[in-house]
């Protein structure tokens, strides 16, 4: 599943999606953006990874065993490992390609058992400063485990328990009692900790939740579930920046209704916002997918369509003009009729910039209305400076309301 600015891939084995789950409420967007969090920067990796190897490489020095020095090797293999991964999964997400996300989570448990097996053979060992130093060590981690990964509580549970889970059994079969008190201990450790991933997971989900409703309501039309001005913008340079690089065109279709506020004045303002919402249901189903529309505010709509010839441009207008013209039920009997016209502007054509284009697009619906209303006009190729003069004329002198100054 992959975003227009690079995503993290979905995992794909059934036990990843298990362990990444995080319930069937959770938005798809929300998902990859907790898959991305797993990932994390180069400098967190760098940090544990770091760490990790050298206290590896300091206890095989210090005692120079074949079980630890073995440690060594496999600590230093997976941390090469898991950084190749992470390098390839940030190409791949510039790229727009699917990452390796299941080698990542699965080098990462790797990771975490190396961690409690080079625990266990520096207990071994016998040298209690050695052991001390890896089982310090290894209980640190387990704090970055959880705060890194809690975007995902089941892994990052799983990971803290095959990374402690082996000094646990280990210990177990020491004849030192003194040790037992860890069998205890770290087992409420990870109760402790796992809780307060589950428990940083529901808030980090809370929390994006409430931004994409902030962000929602910031940029959609409350009535018609529509981009408003703000969504329109953003939209537009997104895809004039997309354009620029690949070369589709992208027509701009800016609507204004006919003989609406008649509606208004006899009717009410609630069958004024039916018509709305039924114009906006009506441009929905004469675009394509992945258009982006928006109502401007009052009567005025807006439609952005990607990768149309100037003869499709004109043949969708025409659609636009002939479906808004359609009755509208506002109540039980009531049937209201108006109709739209419709301007259209094309990128990059009738220039290569938001202001361009809205003013382009703004003078071509111009000439639909000045030729008769509920028609359609394309803007012609040489018509972009005419109508940025005019739209700086309008700026100094429009009336409120014009649609020019707006």
């Amino acid at each position: 599943m992959l975003s227009d600015g690079g995503r993290y891939s979905l995992p794909r084995w059934r036990a990843m999606r298990w362990l990444t789950d995080v319930g069937p409420d959770v938005p798809a967007d929300i998902r990859a953006a907790l898959i991305a969090q797993l990932f994390g920067a180069f400098p967190i990796f760098a940090g544990g990874a770091i760490n990790s190897v050298a206290i590896a490489a300091i206890i095989a020095y210090r005692l120079q065993t074949g079980p630890l020095v073995a440690w060594f090797v496999l600590e230093l293999a997976i941390c090469l490992t898991r950084l190749a991964i992470l390098v390839a999964a940030h190409r791949a997400t510039r790229l727009h390609r699917p990452t390796p996300t299941d080698l990542h989570l699965l080098f990462s448990m790797a990771w975490s058992l190396s961690l409690g097996l080079g625990a266990v053979a520096s207990i071994a060992s016998g040298d209690w400063l050695v052991a001390m130093l890896a089982s310090m060590s290894t209980a640190a981690m387990i704090g970055g485990i959880c705060f890194r990964n809690f975007g995902a509580p089941r892994f990052a549970g799983v990971m803290m328990l095959i990374c402690l889970g082996p000094i646990v059994i280990y210990i177990a079969f020491l004849s030192e009692p003194m040790l037992y008190i860890m069998i205890y201990q770290i087992p409420m450790y990870l109760a402790a900790m796992a809780g307060a991933g589950f428990r940083l997971n529901r808030m980090l989900i809370t929390t994006m939740r409430a931004e994409r409703e902030n962000n929602r309501r910031a940029h959609h039309d409350a009535l018609t579930g529509l981009l408003n001005r703000a969504g329109l913008i953003d939209a537009l340079e997104t895809r004039l920046a997309q354009s620029r690089r690949g070369g589709r065109p992208i027509a701009l279709f800016f609507a204004d209704l006919d003989e609406f506020k008649p509606i208004n004045d006899t009717f009410g303002h609630a069958a004024g916002d039916k018509v709305l919402e039924g114009v906006a249901e009506r441009l929905r189903s004469v675009v394509p997918e992945g258009a982006a529309i928006a109502r401007m505010g009052g009567d005025e709509f807006v439609a952005l369509v990607d990768g149309v010839t100037a003869e499709q441009a004109l043949a969708m207008g025409q659609r636009f003009v002939g479906e808004i013209a359609a009755p509208y039920q506002v109540d039980g009997e009531t049937r209201v009729v108006i109709g739209a016209s419709v301007g259209i502007a094309l990128s990059p054509d009738h220039g290569s910039r938001v202001d361009e284009l809205l003013a382009v697009a703004d003078a071509a619906l111009y000439e639909a209305k000045s030729s008769g209303k509920s028609r359609c006009c394309l803007a012609a190729i040489d018509v972009n400076l005419a109508a940025l003069r005019r739209l700086q004329r309008g700026s100094m002198c429009a009336t409120p309301g014009s649609s020019v100054a707006a």
